[in-house]
């Protein structure tokens, strides 16, 4: 019963008080804001749809949830990133980046498929050798620092 008195009161205490105004332009600006988030959330779905074949992922999933404008660049910057990360690979340093991946794949791969210890050094000093480093190395040429000397 108070509740239902209470909500009878609210507009009218409102509109006299004035604030009947704020809560309009308050409606107002909720509206446009949801409007903006569905213009939004429209516009990147779809963004990501027509660009597939470049890979854009779309990361606004769907959900009830409010999108906010933190959510549109974050999502911008995740298409920034992958493009920058392709121009890369195009270039003689991404060239050089995906032979050093495909490289720790192959050392991964390898310690997982190893038998003994003794197979594993021998396969990784292989693969290392590729990009010219040495997986074994003769340590006896370096100076022992013993106590007393």
């Amino acid at each position: 019963m108070r509740a239902e008195a209470t909500e009878k009161i609210v507009g009218k205490l409102a509109k006299k008080m004035g604030a009947d105004k704020i809560l309009d332009q308050f409606k107002k600006a909720e509206a446009e804001l949801r409007k903006a988030q569905e213009k939004a959330k429209t516009f990147f779905k779809k963004k990501a749809e027509q660009d597939k074949e470049k890979g854009l992922n779309y990361n606004m999933r769907e959900r009830e949830e409010k999108i906010s404008l933190d959510d549109c660049l974050e999502q911008l910057k995740d298409w920034a990133r992958d493009l920058v990360d392709r121009e890369i690979r195009r270039r003689p340093e991404g060239l050089k980046l995906k032979q050093l991946e495909d490289l720790k794949t192959r050392a991964i791969d390898q310690v997982m498929e190893s038998g003994t210890p003794e197979e594993l050094i021998r396969q990784l000093d292989l693969t290392t050798k590729k990009i010219g480093i040495a997986w074994v190395v003769d340590t006896s040429a370096i100076k022992h620092i013993g106590r007393g000397n």
